[in-house]
């Protein structure tokens, strides 16, 4: 699988992440020719076609991605996916040290391939303080599908191929040198620009429609 070429550093502060226009920490050589690869348009919200790729690693029991979430990528979603300003692509990134990270992970996943990721991406991140204390990642994506819908995801969890999916998503992050959640990698113009992080909707904002006013 090829990949952009991208050198390695992460920036990690609102200030440097404005300075990106000016200095790059990744630079795709070509990205018409090298696409973002590995893109499960389950997991990808508005067009395909839109100038802007947000790729964001997040793990769900991790307490600053529900932050992201929550404060700043739900607004993105109604202001630029939803406008056809900005791809947003999940990837998922479960870390070792949380317990139920992975099972959370493979139960979107499951989610998504009957088109009910967003409403099981809400609950998880909702209510993370309640299933990471439980464990009960079933009960928490139960409460908002149907008793049908919820027979299909146990059948997908249950025969492990989603694993795959996740775990390529795992090796990308890797590639992109992700070490934490969560990190959100752009892609516009041929360029490429990481961020770790939880970063505000006003700092975002300003970013995204610099992105969209460079020629």
């Amino acid at each position: 699988m090829q990949y952009p070429r991208t050198s390695r550093s992460l920036v990690s502060s609102g200030a440097a992440l404005l300075l990106l226009l000016i200095a790059p920490a990744f630079r795709a050589q070509n990205q018409s020719a090298t696409p973002v690869p590995d893109v499960d348009p389950h997991v990808a919200i508005g067009s395909k076609t839109a100038p802007i790729v947000m790729e964001v690693f997040s793990d769900f029991q991790c307490p600053a991605c529900k932050t992201l979430f929550i404060t700043t990528n739900r607004q993105v979603m109604d202001n630029y996916v939803s406008t056809g300003k900005v791809y947003l692509i999940h990837r998922d990134f479960p870390l070792p040290m949380h317990a139920h990270s992975q099972v959370a992970a493979q139960y979107s996943r499951a989610a998504a391939q009957i088109g009910k990721f967003e409403p099981v991406e809400q609950a998880l991140f909702q209510n993370q303080e309640k299933w990471e204390q439980t464990g009960d990642v079933d009960g928490t994506v139960a409460a908002v599908l149907s008793s049908a819908e919820m027979t299909k995801v146990r059948a997908l969890v249950k025969s492990g191929s989603l694993n795959a999916a996740i775990q390529k998503d795992v090796a990308l992050g890797h590639f992109y040198n992700v070490n934490q959640t969560p990190t959100t990698v752009f892609h516009s113009k041929g360029q490429t620009f990481p961020y770790s992080g939880v970063m505000s909707y006003e700092i975002l904002r300003n970013f995204l429609d610099q992105l969209a006013a460079q020629k």
